[in-house]
């Protein structure tokens, strides 16, 4: 299993601006998909769940101004921070919610899975925590991640991932 250079080239400095973190974070939704070995379609960004007071102390650090918002009306997140810097925009939200009816509804990853890229170390929620965050958007692209992780022949094993050289 590959990703794409631009993919693995975002990851790689989100790694780095993320190693000072104090607080758990995962990357989330189609990039996700694709450190879980399976096609996504096509990654367009990459979305990062973090703690409000780690956007707090990061965003200056890479000029993000910290506001409240999304990228689309079914999510929203106490910080809001996209970042142009990287090969693909990068998404960060912290305190993240998505909408469920007439409620809104904390997203709160609670597996966390290391993958190793060229040195660098990002997170995932497991396979199974992805599947259902997928299918809980409800978007028929989310849908359709969740279905593809689901029948996804090639497991990974193991709390670990490896990409590169």
């Amino acid at each position: 299993m590959s990703i794409s250079p631009d993919l693995a080239t975002s990851l790689t400095a989100i790694g780095s601006i993320m190693d000072g973190a104090t607080d758990p974070w995962w990357i989330i939704g189609s990039a996700a998909v694709a450190l879980h070995g399976a096609d996504p379609d096509s990654v367009g960004d990459v979305d990062v769940l973090l703690s409000v007071a780690d956007a707090r102390r990061i965003f200056p650090t890479i000029g993000i101004e910290l506001r409240r918002g999304s990228a689309h009306a079914l999510f929203r997140s106490s910080i809001f921070g996209r970042w142009t810097e990287t090969a693909l925009p990068v998404e960060f939200m912290a305190d993240f919610y998505r909408h469920s009816g007439t409620a809104w509804v904390p997203v709160r990853p609670t597996t966390r899975q290391a993958v190793e890229l060229d040195g660098t170390m990002v997170f995932i929620p497991e396979q199974a925590e992805m599947e259902t965050m997928l299918a809980k958007f409800g978007r028929p692209k989310d849908i359709e991640r969740a279905r593809r992780l689901a029948t996804q022949a090639e497991r990974h094993s193991g709390n670990r991932i490896v990409f590169g050289k």
